[in-house]
Formats: structure tokens, C-alpha cells, sequence
């Protein structure tokens, strides 16, 4: 008998989801989500670690393509964990490496949130 058990998936704990901030005013709930996000985006690593995975090619990239940030392993791990806690990376381990990944709703979603209505 195995005294292993499955461990639940995690699933990000914010997902930017708004509408235009000009349409309307935001709600409590979606004010702390998109807060949450911006936070996480304004350290300039985790920007850059972001605009990193964004813009590679194929869509993702292996922390091992990303890690030259001017800081130490330890600390783009730390990074990467926290955009992914604001729900702007998932990720995917592949033996020894993780794979990192925006998925195309969050930046849809970044980007319905700051067009203005008319657009």
C-alpha cells in the first residue's frame, strides 16, 4: 500500500479580467486583481522577465533562456514566482528545466483593460 497521494493543481491567484477602466469603475474584487498585477509588474526584473517570455519565440521560454537579468538565479526564481502569482505566467516543467508562458488572454486582457472604450 502507497502512502503517496496527488497533490491538487495550483492555478494562478489573480487573473486580470476587467473591462476598459474608462467604461466604468472598477469593482472592489477587480480592483485587488488588477492592482495585484500591476504590482507584480513594477520591479523592473519582473518586467523584463516578462517582456523576456512574452516576446520569445514560439510563445514560451526555458528559465534557462531567461535567467540573464543582471540578478542572481535565486532571485529570478523568486520573480518568476511572483508573476506567476499575479496570474501573468504559467509554467511547465520538462525534466531538469520549467518552461514559462504568457498565455494570450492575460495580455488580451491587459490590453482591453487600458484601451479606451471607443476604440
Amino acid at each position: 500500500m502507497s502512502n503517496t497521494q496527488a497533490l491538487p493543481m495550483l492555478e494562478p491567484e489573480t487573473v486580470p479580467c476587467c473591462p476598459p477602466m474608462t467604461e466604468r469603475a472598477l469593482t472592489s474584487e477587480e480592483a485587488v486583481r488588477t492592482a495585484a498585477m500591476f504590482k507584480a509588474l513594477g520591479d523592473p526584473v519582473r518586467l523584463r522577465l516578462f517582456s523576456l517570455v512574452a516576446s520569445h519565440e514560439g510563445g514560451e521560454a526555458c528559465v534557462c533562456d531567461i535567467s540573464d537579468v543582471g540578478v542572481s538565479q535565486p532571485t529570478v526564481s523568486h520573480h518568476l514566482k511572483k508573476l506567476k502569482e499575479a496570474g501573468l505566467l504559467s509554467s511547465e516543467r520538462r525534466g531538469t528545466w520549467v518552461y514559462y508562458r504568457v498565455e494570450p488572454s492575460v495580455l488580451a486582457a491587459m490590453g482591453q483593460l487600458l484601451r479606451t472604450t471607443g476604440a
